[in-house]
């Protein structure tokens, strides 16, 4: 039995200008809303980065072409993150990113399939995302087609034994398309994984399942690429651990859970977020 928490020893990542600018958009749609979820967001931002970047095939201007990748964002509520992914990609204009959370916005405060485009899976119930991954990595087989599918889960979302269900049925199939991505944040929305229910030996869990099982710094760019790009094992899926921070670049929402939702910010707190990630 091993603890999966060593990588968080190392001396924290500093963000690049690409990671600072994706987490501006974050804000600039949070700040145009009122509201949303920027601890899990900002923990999510260099994992979806590197998929979007250098892992997923896709076509902005094609949404639904049949050949992509599919990637599903099962810790809905991390929305902010996928949509200014989505927006910097083109699947949508940046300018979008302001209507978020109004009355007539296609951008509410979960990704919803058929309105944003780009989103595979309505998710914010959440244990839910890896049933769905499951489903279209069967279908991909069934319909002789290559494309990957990728579910990000956050680490509380894994107490759901849904979870767990959809686990032993991607063992049981062989799906070496589907990889399970975890935002190993270690904090829910009240308080440290460890205390609310305890993941470790987390690695050891996915393995037991029959998941081939990689850990990562999921704030290392060079790292994730190197990780979501080695090739599945055959026969097995893949579950791969990412260590990050809840809150990341926010120096007053880092491991804090009082920054897991916010509303009503006021605007000298926003004006201080945005200098923290203007700063080099």
């Amino acid at each position: 039995m091993r603890d999966s928490t060593p990588l968080l020893s190392k001396p924290p990542m500093l963000l690049d200008e690409r990671s600072r600018r994706l987490r501006l958009l974050v804000l600039r749609a949070m700040e145009q809303g009122g509201r949303g979820h920027p601890g899990p967001a900002l923990s999510l931002i260099e994992i979806l980065r590197v998929l979007y970047d250098d892992i997923l095939r896709y076509r902005p201007d094609q949404p639904q072409w049949p050949e992509r990748d599919r990637c599903i964002l099962s810790k809905g509520h991390g929305c902010l993150a996928l949509y200014a992914l989505l927006a910097d990609k083109g699947f949508f204009p940046v300018e979008a990113l302001d209507t978020f959370c109004r009355f007539d916005s296609f951008l509410g405060g979960h990704p919803e399939r058929g309105k944003i485009p780009g989103v595979e899976a309505s998710t914010g119930s959440l244990g839910h995302g890896l049933s769905i991954g499951v489903g279209q990595a069967l279908a991909a087989r069934l319909q002789a087609r290559s494309h990957r599918v990728v579910v990000v889960m956050g680490d509380g979302e894994i107490n759901e034994g849904s979870v767990w269900e959809a686990a032993m049925t991607a063992t049981k199939h062989r799906l070496d398309a589907l990889t399970a991505v975890v935002d190993y944040n270690k904090m829910q929305s009240y308080g440290p994984t460890r205390e609310v229910l305890d993941l470790e030996p987390l690695v050891d869990k996915w393995r037991a399942f029959g998941f081939t099982t990689r850990e990562v710094d999921g704030h290392d760019v060079a790292a994730l690429r190197t990780t979501l790009s080695t090739p599945p094992e055959p026969g097995r899926p893949t579950a791969i651990i990412a260590h990050t921070v809840k809150g990341k670049g926010i120096p007053e929402a880092e491991h804090n859970p009082e920054w897991h939702h916010k509303s009503r910010i006021p605007a000298p707190l926003f004006s201080a977020m945005r200098q923290a990630l203007e700063t080099p």
